[in-house]
This record gives structure tokens, C-alpha cells and sequence, in this order.
């Protein structure tokens, strides 16, 4: 069997120590935002992305094992393992090739070739195979196969006996693990992906229009065209296949196959060539050619869905400032929430300013009168339905008032499902379900990661074909991005919910619901050691989270930094040794720098740790996450019907897909720069440009009402 260490180490291009060690470390249940924070010595720094790459490469090669035994034990339960077929299983390293190995000794369902067998047929295809050679001995098919004519049997001719002859061996021919290689390789190299819209779609009545006569080379499909071919054909709008020259597979199939010079026999290995490929490979073959390229364009998609889910989850936070937070709407009004610095819910009042003019002056009073009374320094309005009349709105608001708010109009997506959810219920369950997606709204701009963690990832709107990809592999790949970004920023033990520390390296949900219960019960923490008291969170959940919780003004300052408490007494080593104060050792930036760290490298900790503790002691409690930025779209622009081509605004990128990049510019219908009008110079990857929640200059480029789509461009715009 494999060296699965030694066969990671070539592919990943990583040292055999780093594999065991990393591999040993998740064994023992660390997570990988642990590992790759705290024990670097260990893995030879190895960063998030090497570990995830190593910790599924490792899984696929461990399943690819467990399989390769199961298929052993068969065909040795069989009596057909030769030394060569368990040489080729065993040092197999795809799943498809494994598989093919497999395929002549898989349990069949009866088939042509079984009734053949049973009808004794098989002694004829031996014999035909003998005249497949160089130089057969002399003998006629005819004659021989006569021999088997059998009422008996229900063979009544010698034709019949020779189809039967036949049936066997384009079964064995469509077995050939080496022949169903080349042709999925042809497959994946030459051939074309064709579409066709069903004839009960006229031109123009559906949103495929693009694939009525499509055809793309299956090897260089965009995968955002392999999942919308994927869907229209579920859909029932379209039908597409893959083209390509079976003259060229049924050549390569008869150099293959075809030994003979004799005219007869290559006559009946020519129609049985035929038989096999049509009949017994083709459909299989170009069924597994689309779903890799399936499997390929999932991946990819999912690749752009993480990007933008970790962009928008470390979008900038506002500050944990009191907010006044604003659910928009025309019928049914504004739905107003003010929260304080630390989120609490305060207050709600419900505001309408688009009716009457005497509604709208009590809006304002109101508005006004909230402002003051909470000191309230930000306005989250939502980017929904009325959200640029509302922005508008509290724009005249602020003109009467001296000390004015920052507003900052805040995408929503995902904010009503927050508000029908368990979570929602749980946290507010004598609140309206409008109040809640208001206040859903404020602290997405308080602090976007405490916030957007409490909704499934794939209902915030930043995925491409979300409902398309494999589900299960979404899933998994989208929570551990939350988890990365999670520990990337770290969490106040003191204000987290527990669907937050839930995503804390070693805490489980049932562990999270009793830190939060034990705060409730005892207070704030004043220590990370308390943690050992919440029920449940032992040793080494301990381990695997304290150095990503935080607790502001506690007993000791190390606890408000990324510093793990395992190495507390290596940085009381160093504040003694500068002569200062253990709570004064965050204050001595300068002192820090000059530190020798060789003086303190230790069996367990080497210099990559003590510069991440130098690092977190000069900036002590710092947020990685970037400076909080926002849009100012342009006044008098509210709908589409506003825009007109040549306008430049600005904007803020909603979503990244491998065709371009969508932006909100204030009508409620966001617009696409499509990959080639992403910058003055050529772009193939829209990610390298662009990222979820940047703030940029567009230009109108084309204006479809009718469709609602609205092309842009951010060419020769200084950004």
C-alpha cells in the first residue's frame, strides 16, 4: 500500500517531519487555527491553507486506501488477484483509476455477456481471440461457430452464436482500464461542449439565452458556464452533450485491439469494437468526463464563494459605537432600533417618512430625538427596498443637528432570515420579527464577524451557483472560513454569542452555551483561567482556545492579546529581564524590538513564537482587520431609471464571480463590471482586482431596464 507521509511531502512539497507533525497534531483533535498559530515549531510554520491542503489530501488518500482493500479482498475472494493487477491496485492513486481496475470484477446485474456465458458461449470467444494474432492458425468463424447451434439452448444459427462470441468480448474490451483512460482523456482534451434551448423556449423568454447554440471545448469551460449548463438542463430549458470524432476513439480502439491481418476476424472485431464503445462505454465514459468537469467548476465556485465570505466576514468594523439602525420601508415604514456600544438592544420605534408630510415631520422629530437622547454616533440603513428614500430622508435629518452621526447604508442580505431564525427567537423573543432584522442591520455595522456568524453562510448572497455545487463540500468548506476568520480576529470572552464562540478553536456548541451560561450566572471573566471552571470546557478545549479569547480590563493584560497562556511565564521572563512590571509589558514597544530572542528559544518554543509574542506585546488588543471605510452614493440617483451612460459613482463590491464583479450602486439593483471593464490591463482572475465590501469608482456603460441589468466599468478610474 501507499506511504501516504512520504507521497504528501513529494506532492505537497513539504518536509516529512512537517507531515508527520501536522498530521499527528490533528489526530490528537488540534484544530487548525490552532496549529498553525501555536505550534509553528512543530510544523515548520505551515499556514492555514498547507494544512487545510495536507488534512484533505490526507482524507482522500486514507479513503482511497480503505477502498483499495475492500477491492483487494473481492478479487482475492474471487480467486483472480494476480501479482500484477495487486501491484497496479495498490500503488493506484486516483479514485477513477482504482475503479476501472475494478470494473471486470464488480458484481453485474445479467447482461448480454452473462446470457452468452450461460448459453455456453464462452470456449467460441476464446477461440475467436486466438485467431486475433500475428499469424492465427487457420479457421473459419463460420464453421466453428456452427458448433455451437443449440435449440436447446436457443441458438438457432451460427450468427447467433457469433453475436453471443461477441457480446463477451466487447465486454471485456469495455473493461480495459487502459483503453477507458485514452477515451476520457480524449474526452477532456478534444472534445466540445454543445447546447441547445428546447424548442418551447422562444428566443428571449429565458435567462439561458447565452446557450442556445453554445459550444465550448470541454477542457477550457469557465466553470460559472459548466454549472449554468448544469442548471438549465435540470431546469428542463436545455439539453447539451459532448461532441467529438468517434472515428478517432474507434481508430484507437482497433490499433488497440486488432492484431490480425485477416479480413474475416477484423471484420467481426471491427463490429464489435463498434458495439462496445456505443452500447458500453460511451455513455458511462461521457457521463464521468461532466461530472469532473462538474466536480472542477464545484471547486472553483466554491473557491470564489470562500474569497467573498472571508472578505465580507473581515469586513472593517465600524466600532462598537452607540447605533442608531434602520430596517427601510414605504407601506409599512421605517423600522427604527437603537443599540448601545456594546449592541444591547435599547429601544425601537417605527418612523414614516414616506407618506404624509405630517408623518414625515414626526419621522424627523423623531429620528432627531433618538440621535440626541443616545449620543448615537453611527446610522446602519439598510440597502433594501426604500433604503435610498430613507438615506435621503436622515440626510435632512442631519443638517438640523451640530454633532451628526456617521451613515452608512449596510447591505442586508441574509438580515430577514436572521429574524425568522431559532437564534433571533432565543435572543429577542418578545420582539417583533422586523425589529430584529433592524437590529440584525446596526451590528452587522458595529462589527460585521459577530454578527453575519449567527446566518448560514449561503444566505448572505456573496456565492456563485450556491445551489448548484456539491452541498456537502460547500458546507464544510464555507465553515471552516468562518472558523479561520473567527480566530484570525479573535473574540471578547465577554460579549460573544455563543453562535461566535462556537467557532472558537476547541469549543463546541454545547461548550459555548456554557461559557455564556456561566457568564450570566457569575458575571464578566476577569482571567482565561476561569474557563477551566465552565462545565464541560476541560484541558484541552482549554488549550486549543484560550489564546483566541480576549478579555479587555482584566486581572492580567496578556489576556487581552493573542498571546497563549503556555506562554505567560516565557514573556515574565522577558518583563523581568527589561526590569519592568508584567502589567506594563504591553506599554514598551521600543524596549520589545531590541529584545534578543535567542536568549529565550526553548525545546518547545522557537523563534517564530517569541516573534509572534513580541509582535502581539507591541500592539496589544490590535484588530488585523483594515481600516472601516464606506460608499457615498451619489444624491438623486435612486433607481434605475436614474442612470444614465458616461455617469461615474461610487460604489461598494457586493459579490466576485469568475466573471466579473457586482456593485451596489444605490438603485436596488446592483451592477456588474464585467471581468474584461475591471482594469486598464488584461484580468483573469477578478479576485486579484477586486474584493467583497471594497469601496469603488464605476462608470455606466449600457442600461437594460427592461432586464434590470446595468453594465459598468471601472476603466481609467483612479480608485
Amino acid at each position: 500500500m501507499l506511504n501516504i507521509p512520504q507521497l504528501l511531502a513529494t506532492e505537497l512539497d513539504l518536509k516529512p517531519y512537517q507531515v508527520q507533525n501536522a498530521l499527528e497534531l490533528l489526530a490528537e483533535g488540534a484544530t487548525i487555527p490552532f496549529i498553525a498559530r501555536y505550534r509553528k515549531e512543530r510544523t515548520g510554520e505551515m499556514n492555514e491553507v498547507q494544512l487545510r491542503d495536507l488534512s484533505d489530501r490526507y482524507t482522500y488518500l486514507s479513503e482511497l486506501e480503505e477502498r483499495k482493500s475492500v477491492i483487494l479482498n473481492a478479487i482475492a475472494e474471487q480467486g483472480k488477484l494476480s501479482d500484477e493487477l495487486k501491484t497496479k491496485i495498490t500503488s493506484c492513486l486516483q479514485k477513477t483509476e482504482l475503479e476501472d481496475l475494478y470494473l471486470p470484477y464488480r458484481p453485474k446485474r445479467r447482461t448480454r455477456a452473462t446470457v452468452a456465458r450461460e448459453k455456453g458461449l464462452e470456449p467460441l470467444f476464446k477461440f475467436i481471440k486466438s485467431l486475433n494474432v500475428k499469424n492465427p492458425v487457420s479457421g473459419s468463424l463460420e464453421s466453428e461457430a456452427a458448433k455451437y447451434i443449440s435449440e436447446e439452448k436457443g441458438i438457432k444459427t451460427a450468427q447467433e452464436a457469433l453475436k453471443g462470441a461477441a457480446d463477451i468480448l466487447a465486454e471485456e474490451v469495455a473493461e480495459k482500464a487502459d483503453l477507458r483512460a485514452y477515451i476520457r482523456e480524449y474526452l477532456l482534451e478534444e472534445g466540445l461542449f454543445v447546447s441547445r434551448i428546447k424548442d418551447d423556449y422562444p428566443e428571449g423568454t429565458t435567462k439561458f439565452e447565452m446557450y442556445r447554440n453554445y459550444q465550448a471545448k470541454v477542457k477550457n469551460i469557465a466553470p460559472h458556464n459548466m454549472l449554468a449548463l448544469c442548471r438549465g438542463e435540470s431546469e428542463g430549458v436545455l439539453n447539451f452533450e459532448i461532441a467529438f470524432d468517434e472515428d478517432v476513439v474507434l481508430s484507437y480502439l482497433e490499433s488497440q485491439e486488432i492484431k490480425t491481418k485477416t479480413r474475416t476476424i477484423r471484420d467481426f472485431y471491427q463490429a464489435m469494437l463498434k458495439d462496445a464503445f456505443n452500447r458500453l462505454m460511451k455513455t458511462s465514459l461521457v457521463g464521468e468526463v461532466i461530472s469532473e468537469k462538474k466536480t472542477y467548476a464545484d471547486i472553483e465556485s466554491i473557491k470564489t464563494f470562500e474569497a467573498n465570505l472571508r472578505e465580507l466576514l473581515l469586513s472593517a468594523p465600524a466600532g462598537m459605537k452607540p447605533t442608531l439602525a434602520i430596517d427601510p420601508g414605504f407601506r409599512t415604514g421605517c423600522k427604527v432600533a437603537v443599540l448601545d456600544q456594546t449592541g444591547k438592544f435599547l429601544e425601537y420605534q417605527a418612523v414614516f417618512p414616506h407618506q404624509a408630510a405630517e408623518q414625515r415631520t414626526k419621522a424627523a422629530q423623531t429620528i432627531k430625538n433618538l440621535i440626541e437622547k443616545y449620543k448615537i454616533e453611527l446610522i446602519a440603513i439598510g440597502n433594501g427596498t426604500a433604503s435610498r428614500e430613507t438615506d435621503e430622508f436622515v440626510l435632512q435629518v442631519l443638517q438640523a443637528i451640530d454633532r451628526k452621526p456617521i451613515k452608512v447604508m449596510v447591505n442586508e442580505s441574509g438580515a430577514s432570515i436572521y429574524s425568522a431564525s431559532k437564534v433571533a427567537l432565543e435572543e429577542f423573543p418578545d420582539l417583533d420579527v422586523t425589529v430584529r432584522g433592524a437590529i440584525s442591520i446596526g451590528r452587522r455595522l458595529q462589527d460585521p464577524l459577530a454578527e453575519l456568524v449567527k446566518i448560514d453562510p449561503k444566505s448572505i448572497g456573496v456565492g456563485q451557483y450556491q445551489h448548484d455545487v456539491d452541498q456537502k463540500l460547500l458546507k464544510k468548506k464555507l465553515d471552516e472560513t468562518v472558523e479561520s476568520c473567527v480566530n484570525y480576529v479573535g473574540v471578547d470572552l465577554n460579549t460573544a454569542s455563543k453562535e461566535l464562540l462556537t467557532f472558537v478553536s476547541g469549543i463546541t456548541a454545547a461548550v459555548a452555551n456554557n461559557i455564556v451560561a456561566y457568564r450570566n450566572q457569575y458575571g464578566v471573566f476577569k482571567n482565561r483561567r476561569q474557563l477551566l471552571k465552565v462545565p464541560k470546557l476541560g484541558p484541552k478545549a482549554f488549550e486549543q482556545a484560550a489564546g483566541f479569547l480576549r478579555i479587555r480590563g482584566g486581572d492580567n493584560p496578556l489576556d487581552n492579546t493573542a498571546v497563549h497562556p503556555e506562554s505567560y511565564s516565557l514573556v515574565e521572563a522577558i518583563a523581568s529581564d527589561l526590569n519592568v512590571p508584567l502589567n506594563q509589558v504591553t506599554q514598551i514597544a521600543e524596549k520589545l524590538k531590541k529584545t534578543n530572542l535567542k536568549k529565550y528559544v526553548t525545546d518547545t518554543v522557537g523563534e517564530p513564537t517569541l516573534r509572534d509574542i513580541l509582535s502581539e506585546l507591541e500592539k496589544p488588543g490590535r484588530d488585523p482587520r483594515a481600516e472601516f471605510k464606506y460608499a457615498t452614493f451619489k444624491e438623486g440617483i435612486k433607481e434605475i431609471t436614474d442612470l444614465q451612460v458616461g455617469m461615474e459613482l461610487e460604489g461598494i463590491i457586493t459579490n466576485v464571480a469568475n466573471f466579473g464583479a457586482f456593485v451596489d450602486i444605490g438603485v436596488h439593483q446592483d451592477g456588474l463590471v464585467h471581468i474584461s471593464q475591471l482594469a486598464d490591463r488584461f484580468v483573469d482572475d477578478p479576485k486579484k482586482i477586486v474584493k467583497v465590501g471594497q469601496v469603488v469608482k464605476v462608470r455606466v456603460l449600457e442600461v437594460n431596464e427592461k432586464l434590470k441589468r446595468i453594465s459598468l466599468s471601472m476603466k481609467a478610474l483612479k480608485q
